[in-house]
């Protein structure tokens, strides 16, 4: 049996991105990104975005795709579980620093991950990037519970990050909410809410950065269409079709990332 969204219409990029090379950005330069002054309030600003969609995850599971461990550490203190899948593309690094490892090397379109177990799933730093997109859609589906709540943050191809190579919002291939939401109906998801986020402009100056509060209050009012990221909250539709005993692949083993 086919998963949904076999039917080849998941994006339409234009003629500019599909000349586009696109790579995932090295854990690495995430990592140094974000203890970065400019990396510091985009985790602010992206985090506070983030936790008034999910203002309360006590008890769930949830997983966080792509280099979603800025975003986590919150969550550590509501949820069950937490964990980061880093794709292998990417690379991966320890997470937290205060214990035990979290963060494990998969492949996106082959997550080591039970059928059912996430009641969560963020994704960020993933779909920009990713060179399964259709595959990687499918296990998220997969992996989801019933009536589960998928996050996509990704740069918003109408924003001024996306032009600024400078940030990891402005690598990979940026898109529209309509590309969005035409991809997760086609992946079997209801889209539910979309937003956006992170209206200050991409830059180091240190006065800017002080006013990004005023700048994020002004852009939800007047420019919501034009924040550096859009996010796309959707459910999970049960009555999608499973795949058949048949179909079913044998799962890749999680590399845990080793503190060094």
């Amino acid at each position: 049996m086919d998963w949904p969204g076999n039917n080849h219409r998941l994006v339409r990029p234009g003629p500019v991105m599909l000349n586009w090379l696109i790579m995932w950005t090295d854990a690495v330069d995430l990592r140094n990104y974000y203890t970065s002054p400019i990396g510091a309030v985009t985790e602010r600003l992206v985090g506070q975005h983030i936790r008034s969609v999910w203002p309360d995850c006590t008890g769930m599971r949830m997983l966080g795709l792509g280099y979603p461990v800025p975003y986590l550490d919150g969550f550590r203190r509501q949820a069950e579980t937490v964990i980061a899948a880093m794709p292998a593309s990417q690379g991966v690094l320890h997470w937290p620093e205060d214990g035990p490892g979290l963060t494990y090397l998969a492949d996106e379109a082959e997550l080591p991950i039970e059928d059912l177990s996430q009641d969560r799933v963020l994704l960020i730093h993933a779909l920009e990037c990713a060179e399964q997109v259709r595959p990687m859609m499918r296990e998220i589906w997969r992996i989801l519970s019933g009536g589960g709540r998928l996050l996509i943050v990704v740069p918003n191809r109408r924003g001024l990050w996306a032009r600024f190579e400078r940030t990891p919002f402005g690598q990979g291939r940026p898109y529209s909410a309509g590309q969005i939401n035409h991809l997760l109906r086609d992946a079997m998801f209801a889209p539910l809410a979309t937003r956006g986020a992170l209206y200050i402009p991409p830059t180091r100056s240190r006065m800017v950065l002080s006013s990004a509060s005023a700048w994020e209050n002004v852009g939800h009012r007047l420019f919501n269409r034009f924040g550096g990221v859009i996010s796309v909250e959707a459910e999970k539709q049960i009555y999608a079709p499973t795949p058949t005993q048949g179909t079913v692949r044998s799962r890749r083993t999680y590399a845990a990332a080793i503190k060094s």
